[in-house]
């Protein structure tokens, strides 16, 4: 009777959890926080990603969560495996994707999942287009994630009830099948726009009840912004000229209240540009000998001649 309606290749039903076994010696946070290395990832995740205090302090909260856990297997204590199941909402270009790659990491240090890796889908890799297509094209996803994480971008786009043709509901079901059944093996994170996730979840509660951590991620200021502009320059080996800064300042100030904004990402598509107008610019003095700091260089020009600065307010 508890057997999964859909058979995933490579994967079972999650068995009944094993009774630990005591040890005679109890262990410290310390020691599997060495032995697993996972305070590695979460320094990663300190360095790499700007801001988002509330959302560290919550992977920090679940990692600790999963530590203690495994404190309490050793002693022999109960302990159920916990739900991991998660559910990440925010505006594009504030991390989440970043967020649940370092996620898969730990879980895999801490032995929750077999891999570590991550695999993101949106909707188009689940729900078919006809009678017969959708069953398939979710359960190959589902095998490719198996013993790692699942990221579903976007995830309320599976339920379109206005469309009675529409099969996004087949593609809930079996998740919600394998999320119960092989909660062991595959950890499920649904993302996308607040409001939006609200009015999903309103309307499958089925997977409601299966997410045991809601995790918001804030929208970036603007002098977090310029750092992750900063960041991104760096990485790729350019700079600003002196006083760029402040200009890259500006635009960001009239950027973030324009429609369309995307964070992070709106961040890099006006470097993209402006290494574009810095291209456009070196090209045009073909005899010029162009030196480091010529080649690795963006002025205020580059960034002045955005539309941004153009649109009068």
């Amino acid at each position: 009777m508890n057997a999964p309606l859909y058979n995933i290749p490579g994967s079972a039903a999650a068995p009944a959890a094993a009774p630990a076994q005591p040890s005679s010696v109890a262990r410290t946070v310390a020691e599997v926080l060495r032995e697993s290395q996972v305070e590695g990832v979460m320094d990663e995740l300190e360095r790499d990603l700007v801001g988002l205090a509330p959302v560290k302090q919550r992977i920090r909260d679940i990692a600790a969560l999963l530590v203690i856990d495994k404190l309490r297997r050793n002693l022999g204590l109960p302990a159920e495996a916990p739900s991991l199941h998660m559910c990440f909402t925010g505006n594009p270009g504030t991390g989440k994707t970043t967020v649940a790659m370092r996620m898969a990491e730990i879980l895999h240090r801490l032995g929750y999942v077999r891999k570590g890796h991550l695999v993101a889908v949106t909707r188009d890799d689940l729900v078919g287009q006809y009678i017969g297509h959708t069953a398939p094209k979710t359960k190959e996803v589902l095998k490719k994630a198996m013993g790692g994480v699942l990221f579903i971008d976007e995830a309320y786009y599976l339920y379109k009830p206005e469309n009675e043709r529409d099969y996004g509901a087949e593609a809930i079901e079996i998740l919600l099948q394998v999320m119960e059944n092989q909660r062991d093996d595959l950890v499920v994170i649904l993302a996308g726009y607040q409001d939006r996730m609200d009015n999903f979840f309103q309307s499958n509660p089925g997977m409601s009840s299966r997410i045991a951590h809601h995790i918001d991620f804030p929208d970036y200021g603007v002098d977090e912004l310029l750092q992750i502009a900063q960041r991104m320059l760096h990485t790729q080996h350019y700079r600003f000229d002196t006083g760029t800064d402040a200009v890259m300042h500006q635009y960001l100030e009239r950027r973030i209240v324009q429609p369309h904004f995307a964070n992070a990402r709106s961040v890099r598509n006006a470097l993209d540009r402006a290494r574009l107008r810095q291209a456009s610019r070196l090209f045009a003095d073909r005899d010029r000998v162009l030196t480091e700091d010529d080649l690795c260089t963006l002025t205020a020009a580059d960034l002045l001649a955005s539309r941004v600065f153009q649109t009068t307010t």
